[in-house]
């Protein structure tokens, strides 16, 4: 009689593990209270004023500060993360991202993925995995959806994976699919003085660039912290010892520690860019470690206005973040190769009052 108890822990999934149009339901549920709202801030000092004040969000129009966008985005990416890119080399990008309704502390919210992508490396040691995220309330209402696809390692180098397929995305988001997570804001009542900015939808032009001019230092305790409030579980965040014979010897800061630094640092030019609406694209370039301080610039790449709205219009933006380098010279890419300081590239459309 075979006695032997079947494996209790996990080691998460690899590349030959996922299925094409497998839908992945996400441990566990995550009631986001004021208090998470209070860290996030505390942590990368974002200052938008709507995220920031009860009054002055239910004074425009919003039942009360909803909580900030990307705080939103982490805990439902974290949600992911044991099922999806546990055993990751590198997450590699995100397209097609919406923000469908403003979430605010207290609720509760999951995560379901669908595979919809599997590509092979031509190494054969590890493979692109395309999935499709939704975070939900706990009323089953999609307050967001993007697609990432992330390189994961092979368990077994002579597995065939059938069914491969590569996704055909969107370069960007339509400006008809904006303005869903936004409820009608009286612009009358909008404090551009309380708000820290002057500048509204219409005094920015395409082609303008944006020296946000601050810069922030990572230190090592913040990072992990931060990626903890996420239950983000990705080894190479918190494992030192593994880390030592990694390809870095050292541990990784989260991506989107370095989207959510960026963003904040964005305020000083575009503090009244208070809502994400829609994430067109976005790229790791080069790594972050702690010790490594961050400062950032955008490029305005095209305005839209809102269908049916006059309160509101859209930037498109593309902001550029580098480390241990001001960006006043506003290092990109250059052709196929981005300046050595350049750690991210993130092209996303915000809403500013008009």
């Amino acid at each position: 009689m075979d006695t032997a108890l079947p494996m209790k822990t996990s080691a998460g999934r690899f590349f030959e593990d996922f299925r094409l149009g497998e839908v992945i339901r996400h441990a566990t549920p995550r009631t986001v209270t004021a208090g998470d709202a209070a860290l996030y801030s505390a942590l990368y000092g974002t200052r938008f004023a709507v995220q920031s004040s009860d009054v002055l969000a239910a004074q425009i129009g919003y039942e009360r500060s909803p909580l900030d966008d990307l705080l939103v985005f982490h805990v439902v990416f974290g949600k992911t993360v044991p099922d999806i890119s546990l055993n990751a080399v590198a997450n590699l990008g995100y397209a097609e991202g919406r923000f469908l309704k403003p979430v605010y502390p207290g609720e509760t919210l999951s995560a379901v993925s669908e595979v919809i992508g599997l590509k092979e490396n031509s190494n054969g040691k590890t493979g692109v995995v395309y999935v499709r995220t939704r975070g939900l309330r706990s009323d089953g209402a999609e307050v967001l959806e993007y697609v990432r696809w992330v390189m994961v390692k092979k368990r077994d180098e002579a597995a065939s994976v059938a069914d491969q397929h590569v996704p055909q995305l969107a370069d960007s988001v339509e400006p008809s699919h904006l303005g869903i997570g936004c409820p009608p804001i009286d612009v009358e009542a909008y404090d551009f003085g309380l708000a820290g900015s002057p500048w509204r939808w219409g005094d920015f032009r395409i082609g303008e660039r944006i020296d946000h001019v601050d810069g922030m230092t990572v230190e090592e305790a913040e990072h992990q912290l931060a990626t903890r409030l996420y239950q983000n579980t990705a080894r190479v965040h918190f494992d030192q010892h593994a880390a030592t014979g990694s390809r870095f010897g050292r541990r990784l800061i989260y991506g989107g520690h370095v989207i959510s630094l960026a963003r904040a640092l964005s305020f000083n030019g575009l503090g009244n860019a208070f809502h994400i609406a829609a994430i067109n694209g976005g790229r790791h370039v080069a790594p972050l470690f702690a010790g490594d301080t961050v400062y950032c610039w955008s490029e305005v790449l095209d305005t839209a206005e809102l269908e049916g709205r006059s309160d509101m219009g859209a930037l498109r933006l593309r902001t550029i973040a580098a480390k241990n380098a001001p960006c006043t010279g506003f290092p990109g890419r250059n052709g196929s190769e981005y300046d050595p300081a350049v750690v991210l590239d993130f092209d996303y459309w915000a809403l500013l009052p008009r």
